[in-house]
């Protein structure tokens, strides 16, 4: 029987009965490949979700469009009825084009859609926490969003929708979002080289807002840097844990969802909660984001 595992602690988010455990699972690829239709191994997308959940897992970062569909109906499949205390958190925002494409869905009706729809394929009679997905492929970009955020309030206001957080977005962005809705947190791009947003995390991290890293398709590939091959070998750890201990030391707001489909990998991913980094390594991987040398 898997026994539960240090999960690098908990944090308890601000204005909600919600504690989630740092390290949590990103559902996106429990779906078939490029997050499309089925996986390769139903039985094995189970497995690993269930997994998760016996390690200790309480926070399950998962959305509608992957699939589309399917990664909510596999998480019905393996969760409901869902565990005490397990988050589910959703997003909204955008949809998939019949070619694959990822498309935004940002009106007010394509949102209650995509409420609607997770609600339906997670077997939920409410969302625990919604993201509002703006900005656009290649990472946010400036623009109100009040008009959307405005439409999820209002599913909010009518009991569909517990909490809002928001994703892909400007400190700009959650300022306005702020004054329209209340935001339990923020997921953007961040990583060990992708850096842009240190000084975001502080501010969230003032407000006690959770900050929650994604990560391009294929998570840190093609993260590849000889200074984290170096310090994984230090330590006798992967690379891939070696990153997420770094971001879990990075600040204390920070929440983790790697995500895989294979139990192993699972496995491993929340094994890099246990890994304390030493100070002279962390200020060696430091250097990969200010632009040095890899």
């Amino acid at each position: 029987m898997t026994k539960p595992i240090d999960l690098g602690g908990s944090l308890a988010v601000p204005g909600t009965p919600m504690t989630l455990n740092r390290m949590g699972y990103g559902a996106m690829q429990l779906a078939g490949p490029q997050v499309w239709g089925p996986p390769r191994d139903m039985d094995g997308a189970v497995a690993v979700l269930r997994e998760a959940i016996a390690a200790g897992v309480n926070h399950i970062d998962t959305s509608d469009f992957y699939g589309p569909h399917v990664t909510n109906q596999i998480i019905r499949q393996a969760l409901h009825p869902y565990p005490d205390g397990l988050v589910i958190v959703t997003k909204v925002g955008a949809r998939r084009g019949t070619d694959k494409s990822w498309l935004p869905a940002l009106s007010p009706q394509e949102l209650a859609d995509a409420a609607h729809d997770n609600l339906r394929n997670l077997g939920l009679d409410v969302l625990d926490v919604v993201n509002l997905r703006v900005g656009s492929v290649m990472g946010p970009s400036e623009g109100s969003i009040e008009e959307p955020l405005t439409a999820l309030a209002d599913l909010k206001r009518k009991g569909l929708i517990r909490h809002i957080g928001l994703s892909n977005v400007t400190p700009a962005q959650l300022a306005e979002a702020q004054r329209i809705a209340e935001i339990v947190c923020v997921q953007n791009l961040y990583n060990l080289a992708h850096r842009n947003d240190d000084r975001f995390i502080e501010d969230l991290a003032a407000q006690g807002i959770p900050y929650v890293p994604f990560f391009p398709l294929g998570g840190f590939t093609p993260l590849q840097s000889s200074k984290l091959d170096s310090a994984a070998a230090s330590l006798e750890a992967t690379p891939m844990q070696v990153a997420l201990a770094w971001l879990l030391q990075r600040s204390p707001n920070i929440l983790l969802i790697p995500g895989t489909s294979s139990v192993g990998h699972l496995r491993e991913n929340l094994e890099a909660a246990t890994l304390r980094l030493p100070a002279e390594v962390v200020a060696e991987l430091d250097r990969i984001g200010a632009g040095t040398p890899q």
